[in-house]
């Protein structure tokens, strides 16, 4: 599950300092109050991007809920096994598999998301729509209005301010998941998404890309071949664009 929003003190008080890592003054208090999502295919590095925004973030004085999809609440820990676990058997209908991401996620909005921004905290998730529109929409072949409609009665006012869409094409992502795949123990050895056609990843990924070409104002893409450090320094030029005043 994910981990509770809480103020975090950086063990190095000089941490800040340091322009590698700290965030501009102004993009601190942009992110105040905001909902950002990171997503992107699996293997394009945003969980290594998501885990940097959160800490700097905290070390710049935020406070950040960060929370998972599917998952973040117990309800939604548990939907989350019923869709990904290796070891249930059953398949589930497409549509059923989509309305239980949206189960997930209208409890994640009512139970943290919406508290946590009334508290003008930064929201991080690490998924949202854009991957049911990506995994179930573009790739599944499930009509995108109908996801839509869904959506808007699972999310209600409650959407996001960016979405940020880490790109990578699906042969690397592939070549970076075999080393992760071979030593993780949660989910194991793929999940049952993951596990899906490599022609299923390429639409995936086109999917991430018409949604922001339909939506520029709320996405921005990233480059994410390049290298971690080269990646998280045009997030921070990123976000300062999209959510500057």
């Amino acid at each position: 599950m994910a981990a509770r929003s809480q103020p975090h003190t950086p063990q190095n008080p000089d941490a800040n300092s340091d322009p590698r890592v700290s965030l501009p003054p102004t993009l601190s208090t942009d992110l105040r109050g905001r909902f950002v999502v990171f997503d992107g295919p699996d293997g394009s590095g945003k969980s290594t991007q998501f885990r940097r925004l959160c800490d700097n973030a905290r070390a710049a004085g935020l406070v950040v809920c960060e929370v998972r999809e599917p998952g973040g609440t117990h309800i939604g820990e548990q939907i989350r096994k019923l869709l990904l676990d290796p070891s249930v058997k059953e398949d589930v209908d497409l549509r059923a598999e989509m309305l239980l991401f949206m189960a997930s996620r209208a409890q994640l909005l009512a139970q943290r998301v919406r508290p946590a921004l009334e508290r003008g905290e930064l929201v991080l998730a690490d998924r949202f729509i854009s991957s049911t529109l990506a995994y179930q929409g573009a790739a599944g072949g499930l009509p995108i209005d109908e996801i839509m409609a869904v959506a808007r009665v699972a999310l209600g006012d409650t959407w996001p301010a960016l979405t940020v869409v880490f790109d990578v094409d699906a042969d690397t992502a592939a070549q970076r998941l075999r080393p992760l795949l071979r030593g993780r123990e949660f989910d194991a050895p793929k999940d049952r998404i993951e596990s899906r056609s490599a022609g299923y990843h390429r639409r995936v990924r086109t999917g991430y890309l018409d949604q922001a070409k339909a939506n520029p104002e709320r996405h921005l893409v990233l480059d994410a071949t390049r290298t971690p450090d080269a990646v998280y320094a045009s997030l921070i030029e990123g976000l300062s664009t999209k959510l500057g005043a």
